[in-house]
């Protein structure tokens, strides 16, 4: 099964949320089973790594994302992966523009969705922020990977 996050530019929700799951999937000896990727449905940061905070905040917790590279969504995403998860409703939008025949509704789905542990509708973009809402952010995207693991493993 191949998983797609999405952000706006690719550079701290999404490639956290891609690693996160990322540890989670190898973790539970996942790895020849699930792909994952991220991208952003702006072309702001193309080929730049992870937002240094994010990458910090991911380090404290274990997760190494230095190895991303940001990237855009394009449609030939929307026919290749088998998940595609937006970090707010705005990009979830923007993801559903590219869907032009409305053939993917069916596959894009919000990461909050898989959240169960705590109350919010969206990922909030933390990089206008402070070490708190980073930490917040990937507070979210943990729990909704946990639920998220749960999901494709059922469906293997």
């Amino acid at each position: 099964m191949k998983v797609l996050f999405v952000c706006l530019g690719n550079i701290c929700r999404s490639p956290a949320a891609e690693g996160i799951f990322r540890s989670k999937v190898l973790e539970n000896g996942l790895g020849d089973n699930i792909e994952m990727d991220s991208a952003g449905t702006a072309g702001y940061h193309i080929g730049e790594m992870a937002d240094s905070r994010m990458i910090k905040h991911c380090k404290e917790r274990g997760y190494d994302i230095t190895p991303h590279r940001a990237r855009q969504l394009s449609q030939k995403d929307l026919i290749e992966y088998d998940l595609i998860l937006a970090m707010d409703r705005s990009n979830y939008s923007n993801i559903l523009r590219l869907d032009k025949n409305s053939e993917f509704g069916g596959k894009i789905k919000m990461m909050t969705d898989f959240v169960s542990s705590m109350r919010a509708s969206e990922v909030p973009d933390p990089y206008y922020d402070g070490p708190k809402e980073f930490h917040f952010v990937i507070d979210l995207l943990e729990d909704g990977s946990n639920n998220l693991l749960k999901y494709v493993s059922e469906r293997l």
